[in-house]
């Protein structure tokens, strides 16, 4: 069965920084896409940013120039650089493994971390 771990979160001064991790475990064969996605409370799961296999990103608008997503395909690890932080970037912090293929099941599917919370103060 596919984990997903996240670590890195907590609380920083606005203007601070936090890099955070996610593992992927399980027997895993390959993953596409691995991304992070945040919710603030109240309000939907949206995108951060994402990362191919073949080092392809896309980010939010609003992290862009602040945020940087980077991928260890050996090790199945996605982190995020965050600089920069601003209060409104508190949220929990999702990791998902998009397109995943374990060698058990031969089948893609997506995996969900349980999050991560990173809180910002003004």
């Amino acid at each position: 069965q596919v984990q997903l771990v996240e670590s890195g979160g907590g609380l920083v001064q606005a203007g601070g920084s936090l890099r955070l991790s996610c593992a992927a475990s399980g027997g895993i064969f390959s993953i596409n896409a691995m991304g992070w996605y945040r919710q603030a409370p109240g309000k939907q799961r949206d995108l951060v940013a994402t990362i191919t296999s073949g080092g392809v990103t896309n980010s939010a608008d609003s992290v862009k120039g602040r945020f940087t997503i980077s991928r260890d395909n050996a090790k199945n690890t996605v982190y995020l650089q965050m600089n920069n932080l601003k209060p409104e970037d508190t949220a929990v912090y999702y990791c998902k493994a998009g397109g995943a293929i374990t060698i058990a099941t031969k089948k893609s599917m997506d995996y969900w971390g349980k999050g991560t919370l990173v809180t910002v103060s003004s």
